[in-house]
């Protein structure tokens, strides 16, 4: 049998779509990490051994950015320190783990991360709160597990779930532990159809304005 060995530049991974390899070894990760480099648009998780290299669509980018930037609403009306970190590569060897976010924040160690250049969770804590979008693998959620992420969104198919990790596992949860006096995911899924019809930055002003109604409500 005669084996054939690709270089990356000749895959090409169409928007919306996944590509899986396995038996990936650590080694091997990082240096696909490095040749892809800092600028790629491809989305990468890697899970003991399974890589999964994802190339988002339109949509699925437009969702992020909206679902981020409600979240830094949310945080700013709520008066809570926070810390973005976009979608920054987390990894630890030793539990043979690497994700990339969507979308992620500092909250609870917001602090802590004033102005890393470097990460090492081996040392630093993990991201409080994190997103993705169209997740449909076990891959993504055993990365997230292993690094200890404490609140996961995934938003797919149009619904969007508040997962909070609870011992080893992830556990849906009604109410986002990190807002739990605010009904956050009537309010997204609210807004993000909204925003099939209007401009996000309409849709923007109007998660703020509703937001600031319910905390007046709630207080």
């Amino acid at each position: 049998m005669v084996l054939t060995t690709l270089e990356l530049r000749q895959i090409e991974v169409k928007p919306g779509n996944c590509l899986t390899l396995h038996d990936v070894s650590w080694q091997q990760f990082e240096q696909i990490l490095t040749e892809m480099g800092d600028d790629r648009h491809a989305h990468i998780a890697y899970y003991q051994g399974n890589l999964e290299i994802q190339m988002p669509s339109p949509e699925h980018e437009k969702a992020k950015v909206l679902i981020g930037e409600f979240i830094k609403i949310l945080l700013d009306e709520l008066k809570m320190e926070w810390e973005p970190y976009g979608s920054t590569t987390f990894r630890r060897e030793e539990m043979l783990a690497g994700i990339e976010p969507d979308d992620c924040f500092y909250i609870e160690n917001a602090r802590k991360m004033i102005g890393m250049r470097t990460l090492d969770l081996s040392v630093d804590p993990p991201p409080d709160l994190a997103i993705e979008i169209d997740v449909t693998s076990k891959t993504e959620i055993s990365a997230y597990t292993a690094l200890g992420v404490k609140e996961l969104w995934r938003y797919a198919d149009q619904k969007l779930q508040i997962l909070q990790l609870q011992g080893k596992i992830y556990v849906e949860v009604k109410n986002s532990p990190t807002f739990p006096n605010l009904p956050v995911r009537e309010l997204i899924m609210e807004f993000l159809e909204m925003s099939r019809t209007d401009l996000a930055s309409v849709v923007r002003r109007g998660f703020r304005q509703r937001v600031q109604e319910q905390l007046l409500l709630n207080s």
